[in-house]
């Protein structure tokens, strides 16, 4: 579905809040790149927010590189506020926190090992000029470790290394949700529909689940029944992929984390919905990935084969961990609720 022209005056467009997660001081250098690349915005942001996961070592170097009094670069949209994580372990406490803390009409996720191009919010904010669009996402590109996609790796799997796949459309276009290392809410959002659910999604270096931000996504339509929810594929970020996640081992486990995620999402906002998106991306994108492979292989191309192999076995592995997540929502009876966030610090 096209979505709705916009032409945005960037004057009269609205703040813009950008929140950070981190949790590990091994991507120390990511992180001051990421903070970097916000300060280097064609369109500044209001305010950095730098939400620290349970990591006191981490907070104090960081609130030591971002002192205020001592920043020399301070000014228009280089602000940089770091903060302790206020709920429990997790990146959706964390980007709560984040919310409630921020003083932008708009508040940005990124990534701690991404980098956003230089107009990432200006593309953001000509998706505002239409006030019924209250999410914007933009696209996320993978930076290998090794310097080049593995020739196995099929693009319909990058969502697996937490970047955009093969499958989404082109453009600006109607979304049911936004992925969530790089995207934008309207903070009326939040204050209609409550804020990301803790207990799905990642936390540190546990298994690493997905699924928050479809989970909230689905809430906040369902809570604003007209609202418009955006992806701008020239909204981008380049994603870093670290060497084991390079491997099919992590392949297999993260396509059957997202099997279990997908599971908790349908417990609580019910498998039509949950599911919608998914049905489509098995159905059609998949197949054709799975043709494409076995084509490329009959050429003699480099990793045919094998790519129609992993979508294959990434296809059962999500199955099983769906399956098996099923079983123990309904046994557990657990169901999420959306965290509050506060209005966030106007003062």
């Amino acid at each position: 579905m096209s979505a709705p022209a916009a032409s945005a005056d960037s004057t009269a467009s609205p703040a813009f809040s950008v929140v950070i997660c981190a949790y590990t001081e091994d991507r120390w250098e990511d992180i001051l790149a990421a903070v970097s690349s916000v300060r280097a915005q064609s369109r500044p942001a209001l305010e950095t927010l730098l939400v620290v996961d349970h990591n006191e070592a981490l907070r104090e170097r960081l609130l030591k590189e971002y002192a205020q009094g001592e920043d020399r670069e301070h000014g228009a949209g280089r602000e940089v506020r770091v903060l302790a994580n206020a709920g429990p372990r997790g990146l959706s406490a964390g980007r709560n926190t984040g919310i409630a803390a921020s003083r932008g009409e708009v508040v940005a996720f990124l990534d701690d090992d991404a980098v956003a191009e230089r107009d990432w919010l200006r593309h953001f904010a000509e998706g505002y000029a239409d006030p019924a669009v209250v999410a914007v996402g933009g696209r996320t590109v993978p930076v290998w470790a090794s310097g080049r996609r593995p020739d196995w790796f099929p693009e319909e799997f990058d969502w697996v290394v937490g970047c955009t796949y093969r499958g989404l459309p082109p453009g600006r276009a109607r979304v049911r949700n936004v992925l969530g290392g790089n995207a934008s809410f309207r903070r009326e959002a939040f204050a209609a529909a409550g804020g990301f659910a803790t207990g799905i999604g990642r936390d540190g270096d546990r298994r690493p689940l997905g699924g928050e931000e479809t989970e909230l996504c689905i809430r906040l339509s369902r809570a604003r029944p007209g609202a418009v929810l955006l992806i701008d594929d020239r909204a981008v970020i380049h994603h870093r992929v670290p060497g084991p996640r390079e491997h099919f081992a992590y392949f297999r486990t993260r396509t059957y984390a997202e099997g279990l995620s997908k599971a908790l999402v349908a417990r609580s906002v019910g498998a039509q919905k949950g599911l919608e998106s998914e049905r489509r991306y098995a159905t059609r994108v998949l197949p054709a990935g799975v043709v494409r492979g076995l084509r490329d292989a009959v050429l003699a191309r480099p990793g045919g084969a094998g790519r129609a192999g992993a979508i294959v076995a990434g296809v059962l592995a999500a199955a099983g961990g769906y399956a098996v997540g099923s079983v123990r929502a309904r046994r557990s009876g657990v169901a999420f609720s959306p965290a509050p966030v506060g209005e966030g610090a106007h003062g």
